[in-house]
């Protein structure tokens, strides 16, 4: 029997409307960034290398990464509200980015938090639901279900505080004494390490508990999904700290892309067996590059400096692994067509 995100075939189906509006949403985006980066490219637009890491979150990564959520637990009004406004928070988020650190650039730069925080709000209320979902089919699979939604839930609350660090980071505040470029790309890692692995995640968990196979992975995704709040907290508490948590988390995220191999390799689309054969090979790359640097940065040395680190391992998790991971998972759940009525 195949399967399809709300079980065997002949369930529950998406609605084609919304799905349109997604990948409208995230084509229109990735056009208006690649002019960005021409601009860019041209001298005419002042954004270096993070600062279009970033752009590419909320014009193209966030809207995939709200449909595949979408399409995995149909949510609440707080997410149909923000996937309706999420175009607009985007384009404010790129007038944020093209102004000069202050208020003005601040006040944009909100806009787009603003949509974060509904996103969140979407989240929370998830995650206080999950406790009390029952999925029918037995114990396991209420389990599973409830594992899939947690870890949904926290990939949608990361957006609220990578959208709160872009905020700060556009009035150029300087919390807990963080000095630019960090405090971007704190917004940059919550938006890609966060929301955007977490919901990578969530589809390998579900597409492997649909078939009872590798029962340690929902463990390591709750790893995975928990610790870049630890690696951000390191920049603040400890060095010792920021080593460890970043080395631990780019571990957790290179057996994540084992599984997401052995996941893809079992897809029903050959589009979607290629996009995550490719997110697989582009994150375990990103992360090994991840772990040298934590090692590098605590021993002080200039081996890897984070430019560096935004056109190498920035290009990998953001390019090679959330956009092409997204990607195939949506094209994995859209091979799912329905089934007539009465068959």
């Amino acid at each position: 029997m195949r399967y399809c995100w709300f079980g065997p075939e002949g369930h529950l189906r998406r609605n084609d409307r919304p799905h349109l509006w997604a990948a409208t949403c995230a084509t229109v985006g990735a056009a208006v960034w690649a002019g960005i980066a021409v601009l860019a490219r041209a001298g005419i637009a002042r954004l270096g290398a993070i600062e279009l890491l970033f752009l590419l979150g909320p014009l193209v990564i966030v809207p995939l990464g709200m449909e595949l959520g979408r399409g995995m637990d149909r949510g609440g009004w707080l997410e149909e509200i923000s996937r309706r406004l999420q175009p607009v928070g985007a384009g404010l988020a790129v007038v944020a980015m093209w102004l000069p650190l202050g208020r003005r650039a601040g006040l944009f730069a909100l806009g787009w938090m603003l949509i974060c925080v509904l996103v969140a709000g979407g989240g929370f209320a998830g995650l206080v639901r999950a406790p009390w979902t029952d999925a029918g089919g037995g114990a396991r699979a209420t389990q599973s279900v409830r594992a899939t939604r947690v870890v949904m839930a926290i990939a949608r609350m990361d957006l609220a505080v990578g959208g709160a660090w872009l905020v700060a980071s556009r009035l150029g505040m300087r919390p807990m004494g963080i000095q630019e470029p960090i405090g971007l790309l704190t917004a940059v890692h919550f938006h890609f390490a966060g929301f955007a692995t977490a919901m990578i995640a969530a589809a390998t968990l579900q597409f492997s508990e649909r078939r009872g196979e590798q029962p340690w992975l929902r463990r390591l995704v709750l790893v995975v999904v928990g610790l870049p709040i630890v690696v951000a907290a390191g920049f603040v508490i400890s060095p010792v700290l920021k080593m460890g948590a970043a080395i631990l988390f780019s571990a957790s995220v290179a057996g994540l892309a084992v599984a997401v191999r052995a996941c893809g390799r079992k897809a029903e689309d050959p589009t979607a067996r290629i996009l995550l054969q490719v997110a697989a090979g582009a994150i375990f790359a990103g992360m090994v590059l991840s772990g040298a640097y934590a090692i590098a940065d605590y021993a002080g040395s200039d081996v890897l400096i984070i430019p560096q680190m935004a056109r190498t391992h920035g290009i990998l998790n953001a390019v090679g692994f959330c956009l092409a991971g997204l990607l195939g998972w949506l094209v994995e759940t859209s091979s799912c067509q329905p089934v007539p009525s009465g068959q």
